[in-house]
């Protein structure tokens, strides 16, 4: 069971703080099994150096969300990192979550386990990492809210359209018929036909005004929460090779969930097992991080140029 499987967790909450540990797990029987699920390098190669007992230090941030517009929608999103690896585990947090519950149980951790944390994120790191993640599952979220959001304002103005457009078409064929006519009286039927039109264009506008006034949508997110969890983990070691360079990279296994978490992603979200290795620094991205350029078409490393194409300088958007 869940409830039962050995980690280790400080909680903070507000102002108070709270530590639980229990003991670690063994290691997986096969691991190489286990990074062949969750590691995929196209242009790359890897081999595992070795696997070994860790502890990793993950944060585990809740975000409440509130979407108004002509209705309210509001929900509660869960963001999780190992501090350690720099990958992203929402899935091995969620499930962690539920361990929390027979929290009266857990015992403080012994000194020798303190001393093995690694340092937590400083506040410009952790920003640039959840901005991009939390927009994601913002927009997730509220992708069903605003597809029926849309459907309502399209019927609201198709209606308001049609009306109008009725209107309109009455005075321009009354207005038609007093084309020929000759006299005074003619010639105020037309002035009240033509202002008739004027007016009814007003009145479109401004409907179409209110709808926009009433359709628009405001989203605020507020952070609520906030878990550090100390976990026992066994740390692969896994060698990547592209052409003649190398680099040591590490993805936890979890013992807590038994779950292994995708590799981390120095440009990107993060949240696939597909990465790509740059030929220059050996950056692991994600595979938008070393697409063409839109303009040139040259292939570069948006960790090694974060801001610009080298060839032709066209500016580039953050990862979403």
């Amino acid at each position: 069971m869940i409830a039962s499987a050995p980690f280790s967790v400080t909680e903070v909450v507000g102002p108070r703080a709270r530590s639980y540990s229990r003991a670690r797990c063994p290691a997986p029987r096969i691991p190489k099994r286990l990074l062949d699920h969750v590691l995929d390098l196209p242009n790359a190669t890897w081999r595992l150096q070795g696997v070994s007992a860790a502890w990793a230090r993950c944060l585990l941030l809740a975000f409440r969300y509130t979407a108004v517009s002509d209705e309210k929608r509001e929900g509660l999103i869960w963001l999780g990192f190992n501090q350690g690896t720099g990958a992203v585990i929402d899935d091995v947090l969620a499930r962690l979550r539920w361990s929390l519950a027979g929290g009266s149980q857990w015992q403080a951790p012994d000194q020798d386990v303190r001393r093995q944390w690694e340092p937590g994120w400083d506040a410009p790191r952790l920003e640039a990492r959840v901005r991009p993640l939390l927009e994601h599952h913002v927009r997730l979220e509220m992708a069903p809210f605003l597809r029926t959001m849309r459907r309502r304002l399209d019927r609201d103005c198709s209606r308001v359209h049609a009306y109008h457009n009725d209107q309109r078409l009455t005075a321009q064929k009354k207005l038609a018929t007093l084309a020929g006519a000759a006299g005074e009286k003619a010639d105020a039927d037309r002035k009240r036909e033509t202002l008739r039109i004027a007016a009814v264009e007003r009145e479109y506008a401004a409907k179409l005004d209110d709808l926009r006034h009433n359709y628009a949508l405001r989203v605020t997110v507020e952070w609520v929460q906030g878990l550090e969890l100390l976990v026992p983990v066994q740390r692969f070691d896994v060698l990547v090779k592209r052409r003649k360079g190398e680099r040591l990279m590490r993805i936890d296994w979890h013992a807590a969930v038994r779950l292994m978490e995708p590799p981390a992603s120095e440009w990107g979200l993060g949240l696939g097992r597909s990465r790509l290795v740059c030929d220059d620094r050996l950056h692991i991205t994600d595979p938008a991080g070393q697409a063409p350029c839109p303009s040139c078409g040259k292939a570069w490393c948006r960790a090694c140029h974060p801001t610009a194409c080298p060839r032709c300088g066209q500016a580039i958007e953050g990862p979403n």
